[in-house]
């Protein structure tokens, strides 16, 4: 049974390092994740990955139209920010006196998680 724990959680900022949505500009796409799928092995990243689809007009409820969504990216294809260095970083856990787990970055090796 596969392992479905992923190392990056909701709110972290991340770079997209390889598929479509890799580069704008010359410059690697940064966003913030707003939802993890562990079972998929997918995150979704504001402003990564927009989807168009043509929605049909409901009576009251929504306008019809293309409504534009961010759609899910694998987690292979980004990489963490570290908070304190701002670099892209691979993630190391660590165990503190109190027995609590913590994400470190393996660049600088501060904790990710206050």
């Amino acid at each position: 049974m596969p392992n479905n724990k992923l190392n990056i959680k909701t709110d972290d900022e991340v770079i997209v390092i390889a598929g479509k949505d890799r580069s704008y500009q010359g410059n690697l796409r940064r966003g913030r994740v707003i939802g993890v799928l562990p079972k998929e092995q997918r995150v979704i990243i504001d402003g990564v990955n927009i989807l168009k689809r043509a929605v049909r007009q409901t009576q009251r409820v929504r306008q019809g139209g293309i409504i534009e969504s961010p759609g899910p990216i694998h987690v292979s294809n980004v990489m963490l920010v570290c908070p304190s260095c701002g670099k892209p970083t691979r993630v190391g856990h660590r165990r503190h006196q109190d027995g609590t787990r913590v994400r470190v970055c393996k660049q600088c090796g501060a904790d990710i998680d206050e």
